[in-house]
């Protein structure tokens, strides 16, 4: 099994906002400009809502995303 990168939540005890469970490391699939990447990010283990940490959204997703712009 290929497993994608892990991007932990930032410090805390994170909970869902829409069930409040704690959430838990699951894998996900990102769509961006007709591109997919597995990732493992927190989520809902009841309904599934993803929490992108602050961290990743200001920082890889952002190199990424000029990236994939750039061509």
């Amino acid at each position: 099994m290929t497993m994608g990168p892990s991007y932990p939540p930032d410090d805390g005890q994170w909970r869902c906002g829409r069930c409040g469970c704690p959430l838990e490391q699951g894998k996900v699939q990102v769509f961006y400009l007709n591109s997919a990447f597995d990732v493992f990010l927190p989520r809902c283990p009841q309904c599934g809502l993803t929490m992108v940490p602050k961290s990743l959204a200001e920082g890889k997703m952002l190199e990424v995303e000029a990236l994939l712009e750039d061509k």
